[in-house]
């Protein structure tokens, strides 16, 4: 079983189109908490209310982090999705995260992100600019060849 996980913007459906794709392959995916309004107040819900958005902000970011470590930890493959309507400093983070980690790293991004992130990009292994693509990548890793 190929174990995915699939970081970055949270504001389109790229996840679910991928999933979706993907449910006959013997892959399994995991990911950030996408509930924009869960993973920003998950800190101060869990350990208490904090009077200053810096630490508001900290305790969640610090309580994401054992999930998204622990993530891409686990994972086979990361795929790092770049959106178009906000900056994920996120997931550039996550990206770089898993390259230390010396994960194969998919990156997704329009062409109009090509050259901020081009030190992203030469970090990894493919990159795509639609969901579709990254299923027909876990196609062909885990066949061996290209399927139609």
């Amino acid at each position: 079983m190929l174990k995915v996980y699939l970081s970055g913007e949270i504001h389109t459906d790229w996840r679910d189109q991928i999933t979706a794709a993907a449910d006959n392959l013997e892959v399994v995916f995991s990911g950030p908490v996408t509930d924009h309004a869960a993973s920003d107040d998950c800190g101060v819900e869990i350990m208490g209310a904090e009077p200053d958005k810096f630490w508001h902000d900290n305790k969640g970011a610090r309580l994401n982090a054992i999930r998204t470590r622990k993530g891409i930890a686990d994972a086979d493959i990361v795929v790092v999705r770049f959106g178009e309507k906000y900056k994920q400093w996120n997931a550039a983070f996550d990206a770089g995260y898993a390259a230390a980690l010396g994960k194969s790293l998919i990156i997704m991004h329009g062409a109009d992100h090509q050259h901020a992130l081009k030190e992203v990009d030469a970090a990894a292994l493919a990159i795509v600019e639609e969901p579709a693509q990254v299923v027909s990548i876990l196609r062909y890793v885990l066949a061996g060849r290209l399927v139609k």
